[in-house]
């Protein structure tokens, strides 16, 4: 199966969810490389950058000109989504994703992310900015609504649509669940009904299993995975796998799962420095630990390491904990 976004094919319909301080250019490169049908980036700021502040400049590696990888901008002015697009463009994005279901605080704060589902005016006016800024196709992301009380998603998906989003994707939560809760997919399937572009479902889709039944309770065209990546960067493809027929991934257990992870921590350390890498790669390294169930002694020692070699040498050990335990 596969979904067609303004003559571009989105194979398989398994996408990687935007998330912040994870799924930067390291990480989204292994998941591509297992397979993914897109990726998407951290979110970013369109008046930072357009002005490429320092801050997010750091992080603004978002993978331009690479076929399967959408950039995510996000603000509340039209003037500075339109440029933000035009920038991205300019470097050879080949999708634009605008992002209204952030629901962290500071961002619905500055009204943008999903504040702007309690003005749809509003939220329109940045949609047209975007699309009319640009020629490469442009997405949406956000959720059902506000509250419970404000479920204003199919709404929005329409006249959306009519403005030229080429696919949209749905959180299964308001934004004041935050994350809690369960995501609610059969609360999606009135934004499919509602338009005729493809909508993608989220929230909650961890592995096959929880997968085909976001499908079926939503009848989207496809899902996208977010934290069930952490730790398991093969995961979208193991979906796909099983449900649309694609390639099965090569699962690294023990030596190989290692190298692989060795391979990860070195592109962060190249991609952040020595230093900001060390910090930034200790989350994934928990994850993959979490997942072999690497005794704590062991975990705690790579995770207050500060010497890179010494996290490259005890990572084989750490890791051999899943093939030990699948081999039992």
């Amino acid at each position: 199966m596969t979904v067609s976004l303004a003559g571009r094919t989105l194979a398989p319909p398994v996408l990687l969810a935007p998330l912040a301080g994870i799924t930067d250019l390291p990480f989204r490169q292994l998941v591509s490389r297992f397979g993914a049908g897109l990726v998407v980036s951290e979110m970013v700021a369109s008046q930072e950058m357009v002005e490429a502040k320092p801050s997010v400049r750091a992080r603004a590696e978002l993978g331009f000109g690479h076929a399967n990888t959408a950039v995510q901008i996000a603000g509340r002015d039209a003037y500075w989504m339109a440029e933000a697009a035009k920038l991205a463009e300019g470097q050879g994005a080949r999708i634009i994703d605008i992002n209204m279901g952030c629901p962290a605080k500071k961002v619905v704060n500055g009204y943008s992310g999903s504040a702007l589902m309690r003005d749809l005016d509003h939220a329109l006016g940045l949609i047209a900015a975007v699309v009319a800024a640009v020629s490469v196709p442009v997405t949406l992301k956000t959720r059902l609504g506000w509250d419970d009380a404000c479920l204003n998603a199919a709404d929005l998906a329409r006249r959306a649509e009519a403005a030229g989003i080429g696919m949209i994707t749905i959180h299964g939560r308001t934004r004041c669940q935050f994350y809690k809760g369960h995501a609610d997919w059969a609360a999606i399937a009135p934004v499919k009904a509602a338009v005729g572009i493809p909508v993608i479902a989220n929230g909650d889709i961890t592995d096959t299993a929880t997968a085909r039944r976001a499908l079926a309770a939503s009848r989207a065209d496809g899902v996208m995975v977010g934290r069930g990546a952490q730790g398991r960067p093969w995961v979208l493809a193991q979906i796909a796998h099983d449900l649309y027929g694609a390639p099965a991934p090569d699962i690294p257990r023990g030596g190989a799962l290692a190298r692989m992870v060795a391979e990860h921590y070195r592109e962060m350390l190249a991609f952040y420095g020595r230093d900001l890498g060390l910090r930034v790669a200790r989350k994934h390294l928990g994850w993959y630990m979490d997942d072999a169930g690497t005794a704590a002694p062991l975990r705690r020692a790579i995770l207050t390491a500060s010497d890179p070699a010494e996290v490259l040498a005890r990572l084989p050990d750490a890791l051999a904990a899943r093939q030990d335990r699948e081999a039992a």
